[in-house]
This record gives structure tokens, sequence and C-alpha cells, in this order.
């Protein structure tokens, strides 16, 4: 039975299948004839797909952080001042004049020389002369190093 169709209708269908393989043959020379004329924008447009695709891979891997920041709350206990009492011992060891010390007082506040001449209304070598005194006879070298040695001594508050 599908064989007497197949039969009756042969001509349409050779004619069906032969418009079918010419619009395929068209088809393919019109897309060949497009990419030969067009050669240079199709590989132009291919490379910026390529490297637009590489810039974003390339953004999405630098924007991502390497490192975490991991935030800890810690609870620090902050001992209360006392009254502070001044070594006495310690001070009569270090021979420091009164002068001297508070030289050395106000090196802690964080004054400068110049600063420290005017609250004693001296000189300013007066004040380097007393400083220098002061690094002598306690052994240091530094602002920093005699206030550190000063408040461990209990000098100084």
């Amino acid at each position: 039975m599908h064989f007497d169709l197949l039969k009756k209708n042969k001509q349409i269908l050779l004619y069906g299948a032969s418009l079918a393989g010419l619009l395929f043959l068209l088809k393919w020379l019109e897309l060949r004839f497009v990419i030969i004329d067009h050669a240079f924008e199709i590989y132009a447009g291919a490379i910026a797909l390529i490297f637009t695709a590489l810039g974003i891979w390339l953004a999405l891997r630098l924007a991502k952080p390497k490192i975490e920041t991991i935030v800890v709350e810690k609870q620090i206990f902050i001992r209360q001042e006392t009254s502070f009492v001044q070594n006495e011992n310690e001070l009569e060891k270090l021979c420091l004049s009164k002068r001297e010390l508070e030289v050395l007082q106000l090196i802690s506040e964080g004054m400068s020389n110049q600063e420290i001449a005017e609250t004693l209304f001296v000189s300013l070598n007066t004040v380097k002369t007393h400083s220098s005194n002061l690094f002598g006879k306690m052994d240091v070298k530094s602002r920093t190093q005699a206030i550190d040695k000063a408040k461990k001594m209990q000098i100084i508050a």
C-alpha cells in the first residue's frame, strides 16, 4: 500500500527533493560567499568575543577576595589606676636631682625640649643638659628608653 502511494507520487517527491537539494546548495554557497567577503569582520568579531570572555573571567578571578576577614571580639580588662607611689629607693640609687626628675616627668608627657624649657622657665640648653645627665644616670640612649625604664622602676607614673 505504501509502495503504491510512492509510485503514484514519485514525480512529486523527486521534484520536492531536488528543490530541497537546490535550496541547500544555494544557502551553502551564500554562506560561503558571506564568509569570504566578510572574513576580516568575522575573525575580528571572534577575537573580540574571545577577549571579552577572557576579560570577564579574569575580572571575576581578581575581584574575588583571597583573604577572608574575620572579626574577633575579645573582652579586655583594664586595671584601675591605683594611686602612684614613687619608689624612693630607686630614685636615690640614680641620684636624680629634683629638676632632672621634673624634666623626666615632662618628657613622659610628650613635651619637646622647647616646651619643657618654656614650662620650667629655663633655657633650651639647660633642658638639653638635664636630659643628657638624666640619660647618663639612667644608662639609656633615648627619651623612650628613659620613660620606659623610669616607669618600670616606678619613678614616674
